[in-house]
C-alpha cells in the first residue's frame, strides 16, 4: 500500500505505528494483568492468560501486516509443514541483527504457540514492562553463580526447582521457548575474540539450553532448529524497518531432543554435559554449513561443504 514511499518515511512511519499500537494494546493488557494479579483463582487466570496471549498475539499480528503493507520482502521459508499451535517447542536460532526477532515471529505466529523468553529475576521490577512479562507467563530466571553456591551451599539447585515452578503453568497449555543460543549478535569483532570454529556462528552457550531442558524436560521434546540468511547483505533493524531487505531466508529444521537430555543434570554430571555439547556442536556444525549453502547463488549450491571438528562450545 505505501510501498512506493522513500525509504527513511517507511522506517519511521513503522516505528510510529507500532509504537501507537503498543501503547493502546499495553492498556487492556493491563487491565487484565491487574484482574489476574488480585484474583489468584485458576479460572480467573487461566482466563486472563488466554486473552493476554491473544493480546500479544494481535500485536505480532499488526507488525506482520505492517511489513506486507511498507515493504516488499521476498520470504523463502523451509520446513515450516507440520508445525501445531498445539504442541511444546523449543526454538533456537542464530542471532545477527534485532530484525531476526521481527522475522521469526512474521513466520511463526500462527503456526506454532506464542513464543516466550526466559528473563532474569531481576527484570520483573522493571516499570510496567516487568508486570507485562509476568502477564504473559514469561519465565524468570533465577541463576546462582559458583561463587554464590561456595558460599552459601544451600543454593544449589535452587535456580533449576525455581524454573520448573515457573515453567508448572505451561504442563497443561502448549508454550513455546525461544532462545539464542549464542547469546548474543554475531559481529565480527565477537566472532574475532572468541576465535570461533564456525565461519557464520558465535560458539554456542550450551549451559543455557540444558537449564531450560533440565527444569521443563517433561513438557520440551521437539526443537526447531531455525535458521536465518539475510542474502542481500541487509539485515539491521532499521534496514528491515526501512524495507531494505529485498530477501530472507528462514531454514526450520525440526528435531526431536534426545530423552537423555529431558531433566538431566547438567551442573553435576560430567558425562551428561559432555554428551550436551556434543549434540550441540554437531548442531552447529550442521548450521554453519547450511548457513554457506544459503548465502551462495543457485548455481554454487552442488558445490560440496566443509564443517570443522573443534566443537566451539561456550559456558
Amino acid at each position: 500500500m505505501f510501498k512506493f514511499l522513500p525509504a527513511p518515511v517507511k522506517g519511521v512511519l513503522a516505528i510510529l505505528c507500532i509504537v501507537l499500537n503498543t501503547l493502546w494494546l499495553f492498556l487492556i493488557l493491563m487491565v487484565f494483568a491487574v484482574i489476574k494479579l488480585v484474583i489468584p483463582v485458576p479460572p480467573v487466570r487461566k482466563g486472563c492468560t488466554i486473552i493476554l496471549n491473544r493480546i500479544a498475539w494481535f500485536w505480532i499480528g499488526f507488525n506482520n501486516l505492517l511489513a506486507d503493507g511498507l515493504h516488499e520482502i521476498e520470504w523463502d521459508v523451509r520446513g515450516a509443514e507440520g508445525l501445531s499451535r498445539k504442541h511444546w517447542y523449543f526454538v533456537t536460532c542464530n542471532h545477527q541483527s534485532w530484525a531476526d526477532i521481527p522475522a521469526i515471529q512474521y513466520v511463526l505466529n500462527s503456526r506454532i504457540p506464542l513464543l516466550k523468553f526466559f528473563l532474569k529475576q531481576q527484570l520483573i521490577w522493571v516499570p510496567l514492562l516487568g508486570v507485562a512479562w509476568w502477564a504473559l507467563d514469561f519465565p524468570f530466571m533465577q541463576r546462582h553463580t559458583k561463587e554464590q553456591i561456595a558460599r552459601r551451599p544451600e543454593l544449589k539447585g535452587r535456580d533449576v526447582e525455581a524454573t520448573r515452578a515457573a515453567c508448572e503453568k505451561f504442563r497443561y497449555t502448549p508454550v513455546t521457548i525461544f532462545n539464542f543460543m549464542e547469546g548474543t549478535r554475531r559481529t565480527p569483532a565477537k566472532h574475532q575474540s572468541q576465535n570461533s570454529p564456525y565461519k557464520h556462528l558465535l560458539r554456542p552457550r550450551a549451559g543455557g539450553t540444558a537449564f531450560v531442558l533440565e527444569a521443563m524436560g517433561e513438557s520440551l521434546h521437539t526443537m526447531l532448529d531455525v535458521t536465518i540468511v539475510y542474502p542481500d547483505g541487509r539485515s539491521g533493524i532499521w534496514d528491515y524497518l526501512c524495507g531494505r531487505v529485498q530477501r530472507i531466508v528462514i531454514d526450520i529444521r525440526t528435531r526431536e531432543i534426545p530423552q537423555r537430555f529431558l531433566g538431566m543434570d547438567y551442573e553435576n554430571s560430567r558425562e551428561a554435559r559432555a554428551n550436551f555439547q556434543r549434540w550441540v556442536s554437531q548442531i552447529w556444525q550442521e548450521k554453519d554449513a547450511r548457513i554457506e549453502e544459503l548465502k551462495l547463488p543457485a548455481v554454487e549450491l552442488q558445490k560440496p561443504q566443509l564443517t570443522g571438528t573443534d566443537d566451539g562450545l561456550g559456558a
